[in-house]
C-alpha cells in the first residue's frame, strides 16, 4: 500500500504541470491571433469610399472620367508613385482662405503656391486689393465642408467655392484630381475638368527646388583640407 501510494502522488504532480504549460501556449497563441485581428481592424479603419455625391455629379455631367481605386494615400506625391504617373499629371488641390472666402486651387504636384502671385491674380479677378492669402486650419474641412482632414477633393462646385487652375496643369490633356477620398482618385481631361468646375486659369505656381545632400558633404572636405594645410605650414 505504501509503494501505490507513492506513484500516485507523483503522477498527480505531473498532470497539473502539463497542464499549466499547455495554458502557457494556448495565451501567447490567443495573443498574436488578438494581435493581428487588431491590426487588420486598423487598416480597414483607413480605407473610405468614394463619394456618393461626387459619383452622382460625374454621371449626370457626361464629361469622360475614369475612377482609380488605389491603396490609401495622403499626398500628391504618394499617388503619384501608386499610380505610376508623373508629378506634373497629378492635381493637388489646396483649400485656400482668401479674406473672408474660400478658394480651391488645383496645380500640378511638382509645383508649389505662390501666396504673392495667387493674391495680385485674385485682386485683378476681384477688382480690389486681396489683404488676406493663406491655409486655414484642418478643422475648417470638418466643420464648414463636413470632410476629413486631408481629404479634400478638387470639385468645388460641390461645396459652392470657386475653383482656380494653375496654367502649367492645362497644358497636360490628361490628370488625375482628388475625389475626397484616401482610396479613389477621377483622372479625365484637363480641359473637361476646367470647364466642368467653371474655374479660373492662372499662374501662381512654382517648381519646387530640389536639394541635394551630397553638397554639403563636399563642402566639409574641402574644409578639413584647409586645416590641414595650415597645420603642415606651422
Amino acid at each position: 500500500m505504501g509503494v501505490s501510494t507513492k506513484k500516485t502522488r507523483k503522477q498527480s504532480s505531473f498532470v497539473p504541470s502539463t497542464g499549466l504549460r499547455k495554458d502557457k501556449k494556448n495565451n501567447s497563441s490567443k495573443k498574436i491571433l488578438r494581435q493581428t485581428q487588431d491590426k487588420n481592424k486598423s487598416k480597414k479603419k483607413f480605407k473610405t469610399k468614394m463619394p456618393s455625391k461626387l459619383v452622382a455629379y460625374l454621371e449626370k455631367s457626361g464629361v469622360g472620367h475614369k475612377i482609380l481605386e488605389h491603396k490609401t494615400v495622403y499626398t500628391a506625391y504618394d499617388a503619384a508613385q501608386t499610380l505610376r504617373k508623373k508629378l506634373d499629371e497629378i492635381a493637388k488641390s489646396l483649400l485656400i482662405l482668401v479674406d473672408k472666402d474660400y478658394y480651391l486651387i488645383i496645380l500640378p504636384a511638382n509645383q508649389n503656391l505662390d501666396f504673392k502671385k495667387l493674391q495680385t491674380f485674385l485682386s485683378k479677378q476681384k477688382g480690389a486689393s486681396v489683404k488676406v492669402v493663406k491655409i486655414p486650419a484642418e478643422k475648417v474641412m470638418e466643420t464648414v465642408f463636413k470632410v476629413r482632414a486631408g481629404a479634400m477633393g478638387a470639385f468645388g462646385s460641390l461645396h459652392k467655392i470657386p475653383v482656380v487652375v494653375e496654367k502649367k496643369l492645362a497644358e497636360t490633356k490628361r490628370a488625375v484630381f482628388s475625389s475626397g477620398s484616401f482610396n479613389h482618385s477621377v483622372e479625365m481631361g484637363v480641359k473637361d475638368f476646367v470647364k466642368l468646375e467653371n474655374a479660373l486659369l492662372g499662374a501662381f505656381g512654382v517648381k519646387k527646388k530640389i536639394k541635394l545632400q551630397s553638397t554639403g558633404k563636399i563642402k566639409r572636405v574641402k574644409k578639413v583640407r584647409k586645416v590641414k594645410k595650415i597645420r603642415n605650414k606651422k
